[in-house]
């Protein structure tokens, strides 16, 4: 049986950390894809040379072209360019600026893929995310369930990640998830929170748990602001786990931004709910009950992601 094959556009940190968990756990043969010549070649060069100490067997090939791409079964797309301060002027863009720069990557990029690979799953990690989601749509033309967004599996992770800190617990006991966008507007859900089974707020002071939702939504900013970079071993790691989900097809509830018509009572916009994951792509949303408060939090959270697809001009 021939094995599946994974491109990922972008060798930046995200983007080579994903192709070596790709790699470590044997999904796909991976081609690495980026402008800069030398760079996808060499980083995917290293990690085939770790292959006979970390036994795994498949095909690693970098490339600055999309013709060895042909017949992806998954595009993840981490191209983009960062928020960063202007060197000489020591401002940093406009949000809009930024956006319009993200755009014109991505789409260019989304026509490469299309090109060689039309029925290919795209996973979209560029930021920011939600609007590149829009992008990747518009500019593929593919059917929305094969265009996902990356952002609550991160999310999610971070929130899991501090309960179990607080609690002293194992990671793999706490079960929950966040809605909504990524970051700031996240939409955390400690109602539906729970370690082996034991509501989160039986087991911590709400005082605690606020903090923790706080933190869940700076995940990124803390990061930066300790090693003045985006995170990438998260990112690349919630990337993965739906990688994962629909090489394997295998029917993962994943939190992802996905396109809402009429569910949660919004048309036409990617939002951040949990969604079932398999060969398709998004092969069903799940549309929770969510109380007053929650779905406030949600309405904040489709306001923000509205305002900067509104800059896209579609």
């Amino acid at each position: 049986m021939a094995r599946s094959k994974v491109t990922i556009v972008g060798a930046g940190n995200v983007g080579a950390t994903c192709a070596h968990w790709i790699a470590t756990r044997e999904l796909a043969d991976v081609v690495l894809v980026d402008i800069v010549k030398g760079v996808p070649q060499g980083k995917a060069l290293d990690l085939l040379e770790a292959s006979p100490v970390m036994k795994y067997d498949l095909s690693i090939i970098g490339t600055n072209s999309y013709e060895e791409t042909a017949n992806s079964d998954v595009v993840v797309i981490t191209a983009g360019v960062p928020r960063k301060k202007d060197p000489v002027t020591g401002q940093f863009p406009s949000r809009d600026d930024l956006v319009r720069t993200n755009q014109k990557i991505v789409g260019d990029v989304t026509k490469e893929v299309v090109k060689y690979s039309p029925n290919a799953v795209i996973i979209v990690v560029s930021n920011p995310l939600d609007a590149m989601c829009h992008v990747v749509l518009n500019e593929s033309g593919f059917p929305a369930e094969r265009v996902i967004g990356q952002a609550g599996s991160l999310d999610t992770a971070r929130y899991k990640t501090f309960i179990a800190q607080e609690l002293g617990v194992s990671v793999r006991d706490v079960h929950g998830m966040v809605l909504g966008g990524h970051g700031d507007t996240m939409v955390p859900l400690p109602r539906h929170t729970s370690v082996a089974g034991i509501p989160v707020r039986e087991l911590m002071a709400e005082d605690k748990l606020q903090e923790i939702i706080k933190r869940a939504r700076n995940g990124g900013g803390e990061i930066v602001g300790l090693i003045g970079v985006s995170a990438w071993y998260a990112p690349a790691a919630g990337t993965v786990e739906m990688v994962e989900a629909v090489i394997r097809d295998q029917k993962r509830i994943i939190p992802s931004a996905v396109l809402l018509n009429g569910q949660y009572g919004y048309n036409g916009l990617y939002i951040g709910v949990p969604a079932i994951l398999g060969a398709n792509g998004v092969e069903k949303i799940i549309e929770m009950e969510l109380n007053v408060e929650e779905k406030g939090m949600l309405d904040i959270s489709a306001k923000a992601v509205q305002d900067v697809v509104g800059v896209l001009g579609y």
